[in-house]
């Protein structure tokens, strides 16, 4: 799928799903190298940035939801630009590319005469492309009230995987925007080079390099936010264990004395005391319960019950 938004001094090429076909229509509109076009008919596993005479390319992965609840992938978008054009390839839909499709079909509607440079519509595409990313990690991080507030009532161990996948997640993203970083970078300092663009572009450059950087910071903080969680959350279910093995200790310790009573008025070796004392029963069961309630009060008074 092929779309083109021309706009005054240049265009904007996107293709979704390209075909062969599709890929060397627009090389050959725009005299893009054979190197260049080859990098366009599959996708490409890392970052990359190349250069030929007068356009360069560059390689971006940006996270986005998988389809199982958890899963973050990676969505690629290869970048073409040169004098008065921009070419992006992608491989599946991207919704913030969708969206500024039609953002620009309704701006064309309405001030058709409007003068859109190609500096500033590659710095719009990439303001579009990470406010998905923030948009993405502001709904991971939504779950973290959730977490919190299951972690305070008493669920602390249905919480651990939630905790788990969303650290994951966080990690995700933050790994796609560090690996961002330095092809990014590379990027715009070889297109201020190639001198297609005007003085003001150094400062569109650092607008969208601090763009990435202000979104890598905002992972980089809920991520810290879960961490502390979970260790609030080990923290809860260390104490509840205690508290669990302190009263199954408590109940062995009371049990003993009784089954240590019991014992001894069950030998029925000569000379056992109350023997043949019709009352043995009951007498045996008040030394008991009189026992228990010694060793209950005792614990009381030293707050290892309450």
């Amino acid at each position: 799928m092929l779309f083109r938004h021309a706009y005054r001094g240049g265009v904007w090429i996107d293709l979704e799903h390209p075909t062969e076909d599709e890929v060397r229509r627009v090389t050959q509109e725009f005299s893009i190298s054979e190197r260049l076009e080859a990098e366009l008919f599959s996708p490409s596993p890392s970052p990359l940035v190349a250069k030929d005479v007068d356009n360069t390319f560059l390689v971006l992965h940006f996270p986005t939801h998988g389809t199982a609840d958890g899963e973050i992938r990676d969505q690629e978008i290869d970048f073409i630009v040169g004098n008065g054009f921009i070419i992006t390839v992608r491989y599946e839909v991207i919704a913030s590319l969708d969206r500024l499709q039609k953002l620009l079909e309704t701006e064309q509607l309405i001030s058709p005469h409007d003068i859109i440079a190609t500096d500033v519509l590659l710095e719009i595409l990439f303001a579009h492309l990470y406010t998905a990313v923030r948009d993405h990690t502001s709904h991971i991080a939504s779950r973290l009230t959730h977490i919190e507030r299951d972690m305070f009532s008493g669920l602390e161990r249905t919480t651990v995987r939630a905790i788990s996948n969303t650290s994951r997640e966080f990690l995700h993203v933050e790994a796609a925007l560090a690996n961002q970083e330095e092809p990014l970078s590379r990027f715009l300092k070889a297109l201020s080079a190639q001198g297609s663009f005007g003085a003001s572009f150094g400062e569109r450059s650092e607008r969208i390099l601090a763009e990435r950087a202000q979104v890598a910071r905002i992972v980089g903080t809920y991520r810290a936010v879960a961490t502390e969680l979970r260790e609030t959350n080990a923290s809860l279910l260390e104490a509840r264990q205690n508290e669990i093995m302190k009263a199954l200790t408590t109940i062995t310790v009371l049990v003993l004395p009784l089954e240590l009573i019991a014992f001894i008025f069950g030998m029925h070796a000569l000379g056992t005391p109350l023997e043949q004392d019709p009352h043995a029963f009951w007498i045996i069961l008040a030394i008991m319960l009189g026992t228990s309630g010694l060793m209950i009060a005792s614990f009381a008074r030293k707050h290892w019950l309450f």
